[in-house]
């Protein structure tokens, strides 16, 4: 819209409104008057282009975005706090109870117990948001003195922290509500109330899996990987408690709402390769490990979206030959196998052992 808007076109327009008898070159008074006001001008053109920008979702930004998708009942999804289990032991290595709300650290970070699992088993809650609890484990240090407590460990993760929702996803979602109405109970209604509990990164519905009024919901965590028990069960109880097809939960009257997570398919990657002169194996190696385990990530996120998902040969292949250090690759195989894996909608691919060879 503001194409012909730029300092040098409006400065050259202003001068071409001066009669050619007055001196108009660079340096004049002419000149010089209207260079700052040509200037102004140019940024209050940028200004408004920003300002149109910020009234369309496909170009909103943070508090404007929002407040377009509050339009529609959609929320940006706010950062949540990691949930993982908490053991304690007293002097007899025997698990010992504490009080709920004690404080404890682990590494750099805060926990709290809040709730009682079993005699010495609480739910652990990072007192700080996002992602940065889900891969903490180790020793939990009281912050006040317990008494008989000889330690306590963090262990396994059953809630993964989220971070505040990207324009990307928020935006994403827009246009999928936009493009597919969710009402009373049909697949994108049981995607969008499912993915908006805590943990959940992605859900697959199977609609009549197992007769009439029968739904099966199969959800991944949001870290994308195979939810564990604690959080299908948490998911079960909101979205359909006992099974029961009275409408208390979220699914709507007559539906019977089983949730399970995935099985894990594991791919063993076994490769030749060859090392320009300053690569060195081991290096490489654990290069390639990181990569692969963001190229299995990626294709994950893509589950929900899709019926199946393949782990292809060739995309392992330039994975690999992408690390620095790696000029040529052969023989690969995908647990021992030439072919190219596909993984059914109700697995996902995970990466096993990596076996890299000269």
């Amino acid at each position: 819209m503001f194409e012909n808007t730029d300092y040098d076109s409006i400065l050259q327009r202003m001068l071409d409104r001066v009669p050619d008898t007055i001196d108009k070159r660079e340096g004049s008074i002419i000149y010089d008057a209207l260079a700052p006001a040509a200037a102004e001008l140019a940024k209050m053109y940028i200004d408004l282009q920003y300002s149109i920008d910020l009234v369309f979702v496909d170009t909103a930004v943070d508090e404007y975005l929002d407040r377009l998708c509050n339009q529609i009942g959609i929320y940006r999804n706010q950062a949540t706090k990691a949930i993982k289990k908490g053991t304690f032991y007293n002097e007899n290595e025997q698990l010992m109870d504490v009080e709920l709300q004690s404080r404890f650290t682990c590494g750099e970070t805060y926990w709290v117990a809040v709730e009682k699992i079993s005699d010495g088993t609480y739910r652990m809650e990072c007192e700080t948001e996002g992602t940065i609890g889900n891969n903490i484990t180790g020793k939990l240090i009281p912050v006040d003195y317990i008494q008989g407590l000889n330690y306590g460990e963090l262990t396994e993760l059953l809630i993964p922290g989220e971070d505040t929702e990207t324009d990307e996803s928020l935006r994403q979602r827009y246009m999928d509500r936009s493009n597919n109405i969710a009402f009373g109970g049909n697949i994108m209604d049981y995607i969008e109330e499912t993915n908006a509990i805590e943990g959940v990164g992605a859900t697959h519905v199977i609609p009549v899996w197992n007769g009439g009024g029968t739904v099966k919901l199969i959800i991944l965590d949001s870290n994308f990987d195979k939810a564990n028990e604690y959080l299908v069960n948490a998911v079960q109880n909101a979205i359909c408690p006992d099974l029961t097809d009275t409408g208390i939960g979220i699914a709507p009257i007559g539906h019977k709402v089983t949730v399970t997570t995935v099985t894990e398919t594991v791919i063993n990657i076994s490769s030749k390769i060859t090392l320009s002169e300053t690569g060195e194996l081991t290096t490489v190696t654990q290069q390639i490990q990181q990569a692969l385990e963001t190229y299995f990530l990626n294709l994950r996120k893509t589950w929900e979206d899709n019926s199946s998902l393949i782990v292809r040969k060739s995309q392992i292949e330039t994975t690999i030959l992408s690390i620095e250090g790696v000029i040529d690759i052969s023989e690969t195989k995908l647990n021992n196998s030439d072919s190219n894996i596909e993984v059914s909608i109700e697995n996902i691919p995970v990466l096993g052992e990596v076996d890299i060879y000269e």
